[in-house]
């Protein structure tokens, strides 16, 4: 569990990274712009980087399913680290010119090709060595790591801005967690060579095997449901989770250091609770947790953002709320989505319409959110998201229990 929660938290740090740090690289690739037009341009590459990850949902899906779990994560934290040094030793666009940002865009897809393989295969792999009864539990590791992940990146960031002036951060400052997340995703690929495959693919791979393809094919209703229960969490998700900092900072006036520390206490709540409402859903069942968490969490967007006005105590309470909330249908989907899927797809039936809803439904999140601020129609964006979460709440009351089901049954 440990290999997969390392190999995890370094595939989010590189992802999530990118966000956090936008605010202080935007000007240095894209030039003779406003900050705020920069960041949007900043931001619009972090949205495109979401465009590969369907297709690394397959790429690596297919290979999990085909080859092995393992031989799949190894290579997704591999391609992912790749990717990280690239950014991080790109020259700017004062040195290279419109060669900059070109870079910058296909780094990212590097990335998001990465990420797009590393969930489906990680979490499959969780949820096949856990014990059915703690299901829940055990595959909560995957958001608890992988915001683990997304909480070293805070935390470094916050480090940096204290330490370091805003010249120096805009300078050379924002490179430093590119070039330390590509060498940790150099010793993730090395962890994950000795992990063994699990039981339940072992099983599934001793007799005749249908073809990955007509299976994917066969199962319609299950790929949907997919990305309806996907799409409002990741929206919040990246709301709260990824943009809120930087959009404090930029849209809101917030000092950088106390915006960045804010995030990173809020992460920890988050991280805490994940366990809690994982081994809840052992108990009651993963549908009753989806609906506790995604209610309230629609409910009390629009007072928890106009919260935000400048303070760094608003943004941890705005925060804080949000992700305590959204840490239940974060911490039930590996397990809920292991249990909808047979062996023969359960990761690439999952990754292709997960990698797709977060492509048009999160990885957009931060970009919109920016842009109708800056239109101040505000307003309109989160009325967006309201609807997302409606629209995951009517697919979970819609879906069967899953909760405790045998892997290897699964039809």
């Amino acid at each position: 569990m440990a290999t997969i929660g390392a190999g995890n938290a370094f595939e989010w740090y590189d992802w999530n990274v990118y966000a956090t740090f936008s605010v202080f690289f935007a000007s240095q690739f894209f030039t003779n712009t406003t900050p705020g037009s920069a960041l949007l341009a900043t931001l619009a590459v972090f949205a495109v980087g979401f465009i590969a990850r369907p297709f690394g949902g397959l790429l690596f899906g297919w290979l999990a399913d085909h080859t092995g779990r393992q031989p799949a994560m190894t290579l997704t934290v591999a391609v992912a680290a790749a990717g990280s040094l690239i950014i991080g030793l790109t020259p700017t666009a004062a040195t290279i010119g419109i060669a900059a940002p070109i870079v910058l865009l296909l780094a990212r897809l590097i990335q998001g090709l990465a990420q797009g393989g590393e969930l489906p295969s990680a979490q499959t792999y969780l949820a096949e060595i856990a014990p059915p009864t703690r299901r829940g539990l055990w595959s909560s590791l995957i958001y608890f790591s992988g915001s683990l992940g997304t909480l070293a990146g805070t935390i470094l960031a916050a480090v940096l801005a204290g330490h370091l002036t805003h010249t120096d951060m805009i300078a050379y400052g924002w490179r430093i967690p590119f070039l330390l997340g590509g060498l940790i995703g150099l010793f993730a690929v090395v962890m994950r060579k000795r992990m063994a495959e699990t039981p339940v693919f072992a099983h599934a791979t001793t007799g005749p095997r249908t073809p990955i393809r007509r299976q994917f094919f066969a199962h319609p209703t299950l790929l949907l449901r997919v990305i309806g229960l996907t799409a409002g969490g990741t929206a919040a998700f990246y709301l709260w989770a990824v943009a809120a900092a930087p959009f404090a900072i930029q849209q809101r006036g917030t000092d950088p250091s106390g915006a960045l520390w804010a995030a990173t206490a809020a992460t920890v709540l988050y991280i805490l609770v994940l366990p809690l409402w994982g081994a809840l859903s052992d108990r009651i069942g993963r549908r009753a947790i989806f609906v506790i968490s995604v209610v309230p969490l629609g409910v009390l967007l629009f007072p928890l953002e106009g919260l935000i006005q400048g303070q760094a105590w608003q943004l941890l309470v705005a925060m804080g709320v949000s992700l305590l909330l959204g840490a239940g249908a974060s911490a039930i989907a590996p397990a809920l989505f292991a249990e909808m899927f047979p062996t023969g797809i359960r990761a690439v039936g999952f990754g292709v319409p997960y990698s797709l809803a977060i492509a048009l439904f999160g990885g957009t999140a931060p970009y919109l959110q920016a842009y109708f601020d800056q239109r101040h129609e505000t307003t309109a964006f989160y009325w967006w998201v309201i609807a997302l979460i409606a629209v995951s709440l009517v697919t979970i009351v819609l879906s069967p229990e899953t909760r405790g089901r045998d892997l290897n049954t699964v039809p």
